[in-house]
Order: C-alpha cells, then sequence, then structure tokens
C-alpha cells in the first residue's frame, strides 16, 4: 500500500512513493518489478530522494535489486534526508526490482525516479526544468509517465514555454513525447515572454504565467498543419454524420446542425447528433491518403446551447468500410480522448504515432447535455514510394523458352506478392519532406513564378520612385517666385540661366564688372554693354516677399575703386529712353512673379553725386541694405518717356561727394524731378 504515481512503459517509465511530494505514511511497502526487452539493461534515475534514515535505513529505506522474484540479487540499500544520488543505477540484466519500506518517522517527502533502457544515456526526470540546463540547444530523453499532478507548466505551443516548467510535461503537452511511451525532445532556450497563454492539450492543462527571463520550445518535424476543415479545402460533401439535429425555434423557422457546420472558428452552428448515444459519429473524407498527427475540437461556440463533447474515441480506415479504433503501441484497449470541459475553448491532442488514412471518424463517448462539436485536423500530406519497375523478357519462341516463362511468371508473382507483403506488414519511415508527385510540381512553378514577379514588382516601384524624385528636383530648379517658362517673358533669356556660364562660382555669386574692362568704353557704349551683356545673368526678381531680392541680386561692385567709371557718368547721353533692365513692383492684385523689363537709362541726366538717396545695389564692403525699403523706391514704369525724369543716388552709407570714387549703379528714385532742379 506504498505505491504512489507509476507507469511502467516498454522502454521506460516513472514511480514514486505514496503522497509523493508529502510525507509518506508509516509502516507502509511498495515493490515495483521492471521488465524491459532481453539483451537490454535497466538504468534508474532520482529526481528527489527524502527518506528518514533516523534508524540508519533500518526501517526506512529504498533498495535496488537485479532480477525479480527470490533469486534476486541487492544492488543497493539507500536512506537519507535530501540524499543526492550522483549518477545512474544500473542493472546487469533486463529485470530490476525496486522495494521501497516505510516505517515509523514524522518527515520525508519519500523519492520519485524514474527508468529506461541503457540505450538512453541522456535520460532526465518528470522533474527537470529548462533553468537545469545552461545549454541554448540540447537534446534530452523522457520518460513515460510525466503527466503527474504535482508538477505544473505555463505557456503554450508555438509561442513557448516558461523556463519553470517541467520539460518532459510540456514536452506531452505539446506533443512530442507521449505520456504512455515516453520520447526524445529537442528543447531550444529563448527569451522569455510577458505572458504565458494557459490551454489544454493530450490531457495536461497550462496554467497562465507570469513574465521570465527565458522560455523554451520544442524543434519538431513540422508535420502539425491543418488539413482543410477551418479552411474550406475539405468540401461539404466529403463531412457526414450518423444523424443530424433538427428542431424549430421560437418563430417556427428550422434549424438544421448539418455536419458541414463542423468547422473549427466558422460563425455559426455546429454540427450536433439528433439522438446522443454511443454510436453517433462524425466522418470526414481527406480525398486521399494523409498522415494526421492531431485534432483540435470546440463545443458548440453558442452561449445559450451549452453543449460539449467530452470524451471521444477515434476510427480510422482507407475505404469507409473496415475501420480500426486508435490504440497506442502495446495498448490493448482503446485510447479515450479527453474532449472539452466547455463550449468555447479550444483542445488539442496529438496522435503518438501519428494516423496514416483517408477516412477519419469521431465516436463522441462522453458529452454535456448534447453531441455537438467543431473540428479541425492536423498532419501533412504523405506518400508511399514507387514500387520497383519489373522489366519482363520477350515472350518465347520455343519449348525451351517456355520454361523461362514459366520461371519468369514464377518470380513476377513472387515479387508481386513481397510487395503487398511488405505493403499491409511494414510501415516505412516517414519524413516530413515528402510530398506528392503534383504538389512538387506546383512548388517548382511557383519556385519559379514568385521570384519572377517579385522582380517585376520592384522594377516598377523603382521606376516610380525615380520619377516622383526627378519632378520634385525639376520644381526645386525653378525659383520659388519664377514663371512656369512657358508663361516667362523672354524665355530664352531665363533657359540660360540653368546653362554653364563663364563663372564657375555658385550661381547665387554676385556678378561683378572689372573696372579695367569699362575705363576702356566710351560714354555710349557703355549702356549699349549693359543691354547686349544682360543676358548672360539672372534677372531679378520683384514678387510679393522683397526679401527675397538679396538671393538673385545681379550687379555687385568690383572690390575696390571705380573711379574711371564713375566719372565717365554714361547716364546723360541724349539718346531714346528705353527701360533698362529692372524689374519693377507688381500691384496688390497681381500675379506673385516677377516681370522682366528693359530700361536705357543714357538719357536721363546726371544728378549730382551728394544728392542723398537710398540706393537698392550693395556697395564694396558693407551689407545689403534691408530690401524691403528698397521695394518702396523703385520706380514705376510709365507710358511715356518723357513724363519725368529719374534721379540716382549714391550708394547707402556714404558721406557725400568725396566718394565718388566708389559710386556703382544707381537706381532710379520713385519721385521724378525736373530737369536742372537741384536736391538739398
Amino acid at each position: 500500500d506504498g505505491c504512489g504515481h507509476t507507469v511502467l512503459g516498454p522502454e521506460s517509465g516513472t514511480l514514486a512513493s505514496i503522497n509523493y511530494p508529502r510525507t509518506s505514511p508509516n509502516s507502509t511497502v511498495c515493490e515495483w518489478e521492471i521488465r524491459v526487452k532481453p539483451g537490454q539493461r535497466v538504468q534508474l534515475k532520482f529526481g528527489d530522494f527524502d527518506i528518514d534514515d533516523s534508524d540508519s535505513c533500518h526501517s526506512s529505506y529504498l533498495r535496488v535489486h537485479n532480477g525479480i522474484g527470490p533469486n534476486r540479487t541487492e544492488i543497493g540499500k539507500y536512506c537519507g534526508f535530501g540524499f543526492q544520488m550522483d549518477g545512474l543505477i544500473t542493472s546487469k540484466s533486463n529485470e530490476v526490482t525496486v522495494q521501497f519500506m516505510s516505517g515509523i518517522h514524522t518527515s520525508g517527502r519519500g523519492f520519485l525516479a524514474a527508468y529506461s533502457t541503457t540505450d538512453k544515456s541522456d535520460l532526465i526526470t518528470c522533474l527537470d526544468n529548462a533553468s537545469h540546463f545552461s545549454e541554448p540547444e540540447f537534446n534530452k530523453y523522457c520518460p513515460a509517465g510525466c503527466v503527474i499532478p504535482f508538477a505544473d507548466i505555463s505557456g503554450t505551443i508555438p509561442h513557448g514555454y516558461r523556463d519553470s516548467s517541467s520539460l518532459c510535461m510540456a514536452g506531452v503537452h505539446a506533443g512530442v513525447v507521449s505520456n504512455t511511451l515516453g520520447g526524445q525532445i529537442n528543447v531550444v532556450i529563448s527569451k522569455g515572454i510577458p505572458y504565458y497563454e494557459s490551454s489544454l492539450a493530450n490531457n495536461v492543462t497550462s496554467e497562465v504565467g507570469p513574465l521570465s527571463t527565458s522560455l523554451f520550445t520544442f524543434k519538431t518535424s513540422g508535420c502539425y498543419g491543418t488539413l482543410g476543415m477551418e479552411s474550406g479545402v475539405i468540401p461539404d460533401s466529403h463531412i457526414t454524420s450518423s444523424s443530424i439535429l433538427e428542431w424549430p425555434n421560437q418563430t417556427g423557422q428550422v434549424n438544421i446542425w448539418k455536419p458541414e457546420n463542423a468547422r473549427l472558428k466558422r460563425i455559426g452552428p455546429p454540427w450536433a447528433a439528433l439522438i446522443s448515444d454511443e454510436h453517433q459519429w462524425l466522418q470526414i473524407d481527406l480525398n486521399k491518403e494523409k498522415k494526421i498527427t492531431g485534432i483540435i475540437t470546440t463545443g458548440s461556440t453558442l452561449a445559450e446551447h451549452y453543449y460539449y463533447v467530452s470524451a471521444y474515441r477515434i476510427l480510422y480506415s482507407d475505404d469507409a468500410q473496415k475501420w480500426t479504433v486508435y490504440r497506442e503501441p502495446g495498448m490493448d484497449k482503446d485510447k479515450i480522448f479527453q474532449g472539452n470541459t466547455e463550449l468555447y475553448q479550444e483542445v488539442r491532442n496529438n496522435f503518438i504515432p501519428p494516423i496514416i488514412a483517408r477516412f477519419f471518424r469521431i465516436n463522441p463517448v462522453k458529452w454535456h447535455q448534447k453531441i455537438a462539436m467543431k473540428v479541425e485536423l492536423l498532419g501533412c500530406q504523405f506518400s508511399i514510394g514507387r514500387a520497383p519497375k519489373i522489366t519482363l523478357p520477350p515472350p518465347p519462341q520455343n519449348k525451351n523458352d517456355e520454361k523461362n516463362a514459366d520461371f519468369v511468371d514464377d518470380l513476377v508473382h513472387s515479387v508481386k506478392t513481397s510487395l503487398q507483403t511488405d505493403k499491409t506488414t511494414f510501415t516505412p519511415e516517414i519524413k516530413n519532406t515528402t510530398v506528392t508527385p503534383s504538389v512538387t510540381k506546383d512548388v517548382a512553378l511557383a519556385a519559379v513564378l514568385v521570384p519572377v514577379l517579385v522582380m517585376v514588382f520592384t522594377t516598377l516601384i523603382l521606376i516610380l520612385v525615380c520619377a516622383w524624385h526627378w519632378r520634385n528636383r525639376k520644381k526645386k530648379t525653378e525659383g520659388t517666385y519664377d514663371l512656369p517658362y512657358w508663361d516667362r517673358a523672354g524665355w530664352w533669356k531665363g533657359m540660360k540661366q540653368f546653362l554653364p556660364t563663364k563663372s564657375a562660382e555658385h550661381e547665387e555669386t554676385p556678378v561683378r564688372y572689372s573696372s579695367s574692362e569699362i575705363s576702356h568704353l566710351r560714354p555710349r557704349e557703355v549702356p549699349t554693354m549693359l543691354q547686349t551683356e544682360s543676358a548672360e545673368y539672372a534677372q531679378p526678381l520683384v514678387g510679393g516677399m522683397v526679401g527675397t531680392l538679396h538671393q538673385r541680386s545681379t550687379f555687385k561692385p568690383e572690390e575696390g575703386k571705380e573711379a574711371s567709371y564713375a566719372d565717365l557718368d554714361p547716364y546723360n547721353s541724349p539718346i531714346q529712353e528705353v527701360y533698362h533692365a529692372y524689374a519693377e513692383p507688381l500691384p496688390v492684385t497681381g500675379p506673385e512673379y516677377a516681370t522682366p523689363i528693359i530700361m536705357d537709362m543714357s538719357s536721363h541726366p546726371s544728378a549730382p553725386l551728394g544728392a542723398p538717396s537710398v540706393s537698392t545695389f550693395k556697395a564694396a564692403g558693407n551689407q545689403a541694405p534691408p530690401l524691403v525699403g528698397t521695394c518702396n523706391k523703385l520706380l514705376s514704369r510709365t507710358d511715356s518717356a518723357s513724363s519725368a525724369q529719374a534721379l540716382y543716388d549714391i550708394p547707402k552709407g556714404q558721406l557725400g561727394p568725396g566718394s565718388a570714387d566708389q559710386l556703382v549703379y544707381q537706381v532710379p528714385q520713385s519721385v521724378a524731378h525736373p530737369p536742372g532742379s537741384k536736391d538739398e
């Protein structure tokens, strides 16, 4: 009566003392007899050992024997609080007896141990978790029987499990190992997440978990994709059932809960059986043999109809005539799968080993109120390797060849028989990479088309982006206040601004005249030069924002003296008045762009050099004057050339006539003076 949790599998298992991890009762005893395949040996590993040793292992102890029965021999006798058992206890044969004695004691948790055959060198126990290992990735062997009530896990696939979770119990929950068989797990450690979800799978409930520094997941074959119930790949005609629930609602409308409603996550009612008994079933035709690795179920998902299936069997067939009930290897009883505990939660069960079949049937054995469910199948494609091609010899030509023909017939018959026998008795090793030939062709076609389409779309996107950038750059090359080239007066002169010029400086660098060149000109040649050469310089703009004039200033005097040009006074030449190339201010209601004009200043009389005025052009060595005020001083264009005469000033900041040698180009004032008048 001292036996606790016990699962004895054909190659591995788990055993624990009664009440573990609490104190075991006094005066109890338990014996476990472990057998594995002949020719193999047994290894035993303790996950926890805490037995009272107050009487030196006299009444409370754990004893391990080689063999079973009266001829067994003792391997060792153990006791102690928190006893650390280093290494493994290995038998000399394929049989081991483990005996636990509990005498009079007041404390001690007892023990928990795992066993396996000696070829499983990386055996761990059900109590090991990810924090016990420092490697980022490792392989371990989990024994059978690790679904234990005193261990817990947090998380689910594919997000991962909290590092405090039992590795083997999480492996059962994830469906990578079987609780009745055990198996190998491939663990990958990664960074933790803030929250771990709860779920029910393979009769294991994972709890909600808080933030952790790390988590672990499992590497698998990858054969866990959905097989078409939710997506609709499986047509409605391939989903049938034993009966259909039909009932009228309050308005008299008949509700039919058909089998095609049994699609997971499909909005609406589920499939429900008309009669709730153990003879009802839901059948799915996969159209061809598939490798089925799992199933997910829910209840009705309708709050007003609290129906769900809590337990069921699984049957499968190749022809829908002869059915096989699913059983775990080595078991002589049908496996009963745990279903739902309420109508909303998705519950997953995995098949280890997987089912290879075309027809799949669910047979409910327990339910709540009525049989109703929604389903999705998990798995992947399955394909058997092609049989070897048999080449027959030519037909016999004589009697001697007839004997050879009989021999060939016997050979062909024997080969066919062996192939049929192998097909029915030998299960080939299945890899997840196998696909049907049609799928292979589709994959090859997709492998060609997808890169081509990606390249085409990428090229189109690049062309659009380049066009967009070119358009923006073209807009930026035009001044903020410039007219479009089709509206600009003298558009050819405007286009010459974008052509290479004689100056290597930036386009905003002011143009300067050399005093040595101007000194060789006659007075009447100066205005002519100003007109003919003006096309090579940017035209000044006058718009609503006068503050931009300094960026387009076209005339800047040479650094130093230019007395020879000032003495010439070229503006006193009596020729017909034309407008010089200065922009006039636009009216308030006019457009925002400046209109270039041409003015010949040679017909205007010269004014005294000492006349007080404001210059609109920058003098050598001084900063440019504020341009807002300058705009008001520009001379407005008039229709009559003789109606007014312009008066010119000296650069702003000069003291008087003594600075005549620094005189530069002058701008006509806004107030005209009569001929012969003098400024104050």
